[in-house]
């Protein structure tokens, strides 16, 4: 891996492209130790071998992507894409451990060599929407360890998530946030969120009766103030935990003048 910007963070052995060849290698080890890929995929319609499909293809439009290939994957809304899911999972009829394992870890690969070849590339239109080379990588690796974290339960192994990684998955988290709003939800909210994950990043989300503003920096004067564990932030980010878990285990921490805002954040947004 080079030493681009586009694919390096501070902390050297932490950097982004370490973690996608990582998470991508640690994903093909569990894909390989599986008995079958029959079985299901708890809290999905999919099976091992469809979740294992289904992120090789993924891995594969990514590396497209940063090669500065145009590619059409729905629209960036939940239903769009589990539509484009699953055309692209009816059109590839592969289901077998370890050529989906090979693949996962070779359409990565390609990725981190189409970045290294193309430094300078800019902008380039993803499912989520507009992303610098960097996004796209953290939306790489964010997208790698949610479908990680399905298998690793679906097998009963240990998931690969860690604080370093949910840091670099935050760059495609607040690019991606204001497109993965419900509706519905924010209509008639009027609040501001400063958001802060254990030890690292911070971030304020403002809602202003149908309109959200995601910043790096929070506001001023928030609503609500959210402490959260890093892992436990990811995945329900990702829509794979609800709040009242990781409060019950004291893995969020809330204050503010609007405290009791905090465990309407996660529903406020669907998980692409």
């Amino acid at each position: 891996m080079s030493g681009t910007a586009s694919t390096r963070s501070a902390g050297g052995a932490g950097s982004l492209g370490s973690a996608i060849r990582e998470t991508a290698a640690e994903i093909a080890e569990l894909v390989r130790g599986a008995a079958g890929t029959d079985g299901p995929v708890p809290g999905s319609q999919w099976t091992v071998g469809e979740a294992a499909a289904h992120l090789a293809l993924a891995n594969q439009l990514m590396a497209e992507l940063a090669a500065g290939h145009e590619r059409s994957y729905g629209d960036g809304t939940p239903q769009s894409l589990a539509a484009a899911n699953e055309d692209a999972l009816a059109a590839f009829g592969e289901r077998g451990a370890e050529p989906l394992a090979a693949m996962i870890v070779a359409q990565a690969e390609a990725f981190l060599d189409a970045v290294e070849r193309n430094p300078e590339q800019g902008t380039v239109i993803t499912p989520m929407g507009p992303m610098g080379q960097a996004e796209l990588g953290s939306y790489l690796l964010t997208h790698m360890l949610g479908h990680g974290w399905d298998l690793a339960r679906a097998l009963g192994r240990p998931h690969m998530i860690d604080r370093a990684r949910v840091e670099l998955a935050m760059p495609f988290m607040l690019a991606a946030m204001g497109r993965a709003v419900d509706e519905a939800a924010i209509a008639t909210l009027s609040a501001r969120y400063e958001i802060r994950l254990w030890g690292g990043s911070r971030f304020g989300a403002t809602f202003a009766r149908g309109a959200v503003t995601v910043t790096e920096e929070p506001p001023a004067r928030p609503d609500c103030v959210i402490l959260t564990e890093p892992v436990d932030f990811l995945l329900m980010a990702l829509g794979r935990r609800g709040p009242w878990g990781s409060m019950a285990r004291g893995h969020v921490v809330t204050w503010g003048r609007k405290p009791w805002l905090a465990p309407r954040f996660p529903a406020l947004f669907t998980a692409p």
